[in-house]
């Protein structure tokens, strides 16, 4: 049974490297202490129209935009629930693939995997392949964009554009560590529903679901009758036109800190974001390859989180740990079944290529690489 460990206030600052939650600016922070308002308040209509439709223009959509209290995970339920009536189809390749096909699973809908060996990619032609060769009708595909276990980032593009010759099979993406950091076109692929998390690339505090759903998406689940309570496409988005507020009580110390740095997100750019976040891919993905191994297939590695080949069989558990206490510094352990055999640095969020060499140092100093 566990037992309780007292919360203490003399913890020291990590720098964050981890897959998520990543590094949050002071002013964003900052901006979480104003006074607490009521969630019906005219004030509250002003802030979650602003975070709403400046998340629309940062992305460059012309979707619906939904934000609630809760994890981007919240969307694995949600756009089951939504989309689905009975048969999905999960492309599989890592530790959060695979739990989508799980909570799938659970809310009693019948999963048909399509499965890739940890470290590969889905492939479009797969998609189009297990579709056509089906004796069922799929509801909808299930796929993640950025899989953090194993640091591959699925081509969800091409795969849209395969699905949309299948008007009645509904494409749901888990971004959840990528969007903001990825640039992804999500009006011209036919991405149905598409998810992410604050604490992720968006450079926030932990707590809010970003979700764009489409036209098509949300007159789906309007036939379908039946649907996610919390999450569900009309009565979140119908409560917002209507209110232009969510349908319950929010975390409104989160969404003004949302607020605060998707200002910053807007002044940036999707575009110079995506360049940015490239940049720091090609920075690590060149160190990997000098001193390790990249672990994902070749071409298909993420943009956000670098899942590193330990191809010099260093101590991964201790090598974090000589790095926390040294440097303060925190990057992660492989995932699962591949702890050992990997270790992931997330290079996400407001890092630069600067700030992410200060951790491949500390790692070459302590590792004597």
């Amino acid at each position: 049974m566990t037992k309780k460990r007292e919360y203490r206030d003399d913890y020291d600052d990590k720098t964050l490297y981890i897959p998520g939650p990543t590094e949050v600016r002071d002013d964003v922070i900052e901006a979480m202490t104003e006074s607490t308002f009521g969630h019906r308040m005219d004030r509250m209509t002003d802030l979650y129209t602003t975070i709403v439709e400046d998340t629309k223009e940062f992305l460059g959509t012309d979707n619906e935009v939904v934000i609630l209290t809760g994890s981007g995970t919240e969307f694995w339920e949600a756009t089951t629930l939504n989309l689905v009536d009975e048969h999905v189809l999960v492309p599989t390749c890592g530790a959060f693939s695979e739990r989508y096909a799980n909570v799938a699973e659970r809310l009693g809908k019948t999963v048909h995997r399509l499965e890739y060996e940890w470290g590969e990619a889905v492939k479009p032609e797969d998609v189009r392949e297990a579709i056509e060769s089906a004796d069922v009708h799929y509801d909808m595909v299930a796929g993640v964009m950025n899989e953090s276990s194993t640091g591959v980032r699925n081509p969800i593009e091409e795969i849209g554009d395969v699905l949309s010759e299948y008007p009645d099979t509904y494409f749901a993406v888990d971004a959840v560590s990528s969007l903001g950091g990825d640039y992804v076109d999500i009006d011209e692929h036919g991405i149905d529903a598409i998810f992410a998390s604050t604490q992720k690339a968006f450079a926030m505090p932990p707590g809010l679901a970003v979700c764009v759903v489409s036209d098509d998406a949300y007159d789906r689940e309007v036939e379908k009758g039946d649907s996610s309570w919390y999450g569900g496409f009309r009565r979140t988005i119908d409560y917002y036109d209507r209110k232009g507020q969510t349908h319950s009580t929010p975390a409104i110390p989160i969404m003004l800190a949302y607020r605060k740095q998707m200002k910053r997100m807007l002044d940036e750019g999707h575009r110079a974001r995506d360049e940015r976040h490239r940049e720091m891919m090609e920075y690590v993905h060149d160190w990997a390859d000098e001193h390790f191994a990249m672990f994902p297939e070749e071409g298909y590695e993420s943009q956000t989180v670098a899942c590193i080949e330990n191809t010099r069989g260093i101590d991964v558990a201790a090598t974090i740990e000589e790095v926390s206490e040294e440097y303060d510094m925190a990057f992660s352990n492989g995932y699962g079944d591949i702890g050992e055999e990997t270790f992931r640095i997330g290079h996400m969020g407001e890092h630069t290529v600067e700030s992410v060499k200060e951790l491949t140092d500390a790692i070459e100093d302590v590792a004597d690489l």
